[in-house]
């Protein structure tokens, strides 16, 4: 089974999760950032969901672990309700990296064009800390690097650990069947267009369901993000 604690406690009275994902802008992070080749990335990051920032307008993909989408509910022990650990995740690593410059060491890329990050503030690994917090999985399909972690944040059931839920990998893949039954010729990312620019929304998004395409104003479908990405589109940010 899949254990999980509430979260709610520790997380009460941290930071305003709004306020702690304004941070600095692209430009402002640019003339922050510290690069050393393709080895490293250090500078101001802001948030874009549990287990993903951006720093220098760079997408930093945390290696080895799995944080729960931004949508994704889970339950609470005990079958006493549930508790939005997505956006509990996001607002824990908004949390760890706020006002700070987070190094994060390359691990490489993924398909997505993202680099694999080990990402620390300090000498704190904010990867694993998200998995002892039990905020995320162990990725362990691509790396076995958080086990250990995990097997803890198990045991004592916390987190994603209180109660059993299906992790995050499984969760995008019964959204993404579920949307693309529905998406021209099963492309189901949306491309929408709004006041803050071009957007794009994944199936598993919390606002996916109340966005809709509407082809005459520009908007559109993706197969995949790297194509939306290629057509100038960004992802939304966990809010």
């Amino acid at each position: 089974m899949f254990f999980r604690r509430p979260v709610a406690s520790a997380l009460v009275g941290v930071l305003a999760f709004a306020g702690l994902l304004s941070l600095p802008s692209d430009d402002e992070a640019a003339a922050r950032v510290v690069a050393s080749g393709d080895a490293s990335l250090s500078g101001t990051a802001r948030v874009i969901d549990g287990d993903t920032l951006e720093i220098a307008g760079r997408r930093v993909r945390l290696e080895g672990i799995d944080a729960p989408e931004t949508g994704q509910v889970c339950a609470r022990s005990g079958g006493s309700g549930s508790w939005r650990c997505g956006e509990a995740a996001a607002e824990r690593l908004a949390s760890l990296v706020f006002r700070h410059s987070v190094s994060c060491e390359n691990r490489g890329y993924d398909k997505y064009r993202r680099m694999l990050g080990i990402c620390f503030v300090g000498d704190t690994d904010i990867n694993a800390q998200l998995v002892r917090e039990g905020l995320a999985w162990a990725f362990v399909k691509y790396s076995a690097t958080y086990v250990g972690e995990e097997a803890k944040a198990r045991a004592l059931r916390v987190g994603v650990w209180q109660a059993e839920t299906a992790p995050a990998w499984e969760y995008r893949e019964q959204r993404w069947a579920s949307a693309e039954q529905a998406a021209p010729e099963g492309c189901a990312i949306k491309g929408n267009i709004t006041g803050k620019g071009r957007i794009y929304h994944m199936p598993w998004g919390p606002w996916y369901g109340k966005v809709k395409i509407e082809e005459a104003k520009g908007e559109r479908w993706f197969c995949s993000e790297a194509e939306a990405a290629d057509a100038g589109w960004r992802p939304v940010v966990a809010q």
